[in-house]
C-alpha cells in the first residue's frame, strides 16, 4: 500500500496493488466538492491515467457517503456574504475545465474506472459515478440527480451519462423529479452493476480491480475506446475501429501469452506489453 500526495486532505489517494483508490474526504459534509478536492481529484486523476503501476482506478467516498456533489450550505454562505461575485464568463470557464479533468477523465483515460457507492451519491456526485465504467453499491446507497431541488439544471456530465444508460425519457423524469432511488431501483435501471451487502462492498470491488490491474491493460486500453465511441459513433465507423484496435492488440506480447496460456491450460500471465 503506496500512499499518493493528493496536497490536501479533502482527497485521499493510494496504490494497491495496482489500483489507485481515490477517496473523497469530506465525510461531515457527505462528500459534498470543495474547490481544493475538484482541483486535487483532476491532478491525481492526469498522474494515475499515465502511471505505469496503475492499472485501475477505484473512486470512493469516506464516512459511509459517495458524495453529495455540489456544497450547497457552502453556495448559500458565499451568496449571504456579501463578497464580490466571479465573472459569469470566468465561472463557466473554470467549471469546464473542472469538468473535463474529473468526470470528463474517468470517462476518456485508458483504462477501467470504478466508482464504488457504500451511501449518498447526489447530484455532480452522482455525475462522477456515472462517469465511471463501472459502478458497485451497497445495498444501503441512495442515488439522486437532485438538481431539481435545488434549482440547478446539473453538470459535470450527469445528463449526458444518464441519459445513455437510461434512455432520454427516464433520464428526463429522474432529473426533473430528483426522485430517490434506492440501490435495488439503481440496479435494476442500470446504473449500478451491482448492489452488494455495505461490509462486503470494499472486498467485492477490490477483487473486481485487482482483477482488471492484473489483465491486459493494451487490450482494455482499446475495448474501452471501441466501447466509448459506440456510444456515439455510426456502426461503419465502430466497426472500422474494432477491426484496427483487434489487430493491433493480436500483435501484443498479452495476446501471445493468452494463445500459449490457453494451449497449456492456464492462467495467463499478462505484462500490459
Amino acid at each position: 500500500m503506496t500512499t499518493l500526495d493528493t496536497g490536501t486532505e479533502d482527497l485521499l489517494a493510494e496504490l494497491d496493488d495496482g489500483v489507485a483508490v481515490i477517496t473523497m474526504n469530506r465525510p461531515s459534509r457527505r462528500n459534498a466538492f470543495s474547490d481544493v478536492m475538484l482541483e486535487a481529484l483532476g491532478r491525481i486523476l492526469a498522474e494515475v491515467e499515465v502511471s505505469d503501476a496503475v492499472g485501475c482506478v477505484v473512486l470512493t467516498g469516506a464516512g459511509g457517503a459517495f458524495s453529495a456533489g455540489g456544497d450547497v450550505k457552502a453556495m448559500a454562505d458565499r451568496d449571504s456574504s456579501g463578497g464580490a461575485p466571479v465573472p459569469v464568463d470566468v465561472a463557466i470557464h473554470r467549471q469546464r475545465l473542472s469538468q473535463q479533468a474529473t468526470s470528463g477523465k474517468l470517462w476518456r483515460m485508458p483504462k477501467p474506472t470504478i466508482a464504488q457507492v457504500p451511501g449518498p451519491a447526489a447530484g455532480a456526485g452522482l455525475a462522477l459515478a456515472l462517469a465511471c465504467d463501472l459502478r458497485y453499491a451497497a445495498d444501503t446507497a441512495i442515488f439522486t440527480t437532485a438538481f431539481g431541488r435545488v434549482a440547478f439544471a446539473g453538470d459535470y456530465g450527469g445528463t449526458w451519462f444518464l441519459t445513455r444508460l437510461v434512455g432520454p425519457a427516464k433520464a428526463k423524469e429522474l432529473y426533473y423529479f430528483s426522485e430517490r432511488l434506492t440501490a435495488a431501483r439503481a440496479e435494476e435501471l442500470g446504473l449500478v452493476n451491482a448492489a452488494f451487502a455495505a461490509a462486503d462492498l470494499e472486498k467485492e470491488v477490490m477483487d473486481r480491480a485487482r482483477r482488471l490491474a492484473q489483465g491486459p491493460s493494451i487490450a482494455y486500453r482499446y475495448m474501452k475506446e471501441n466501447l466509448n465511441r459506440a456510444v456515439h459513433g455510426s456502426l461503419e465507423e465502430c466497426m472500422d475501429l474494432e477491426v484496427t484496435h483487434h489487430i493491433h492488440t493480436g500483435l501484443t506480447e498479452d495476446h501471445r501469452e493468452a494463445a500459449q496460456a490457453f494451449v497449456e491450460k492456464r492462467e495467463p500471465r499478462f505484462r500490459g506489453r
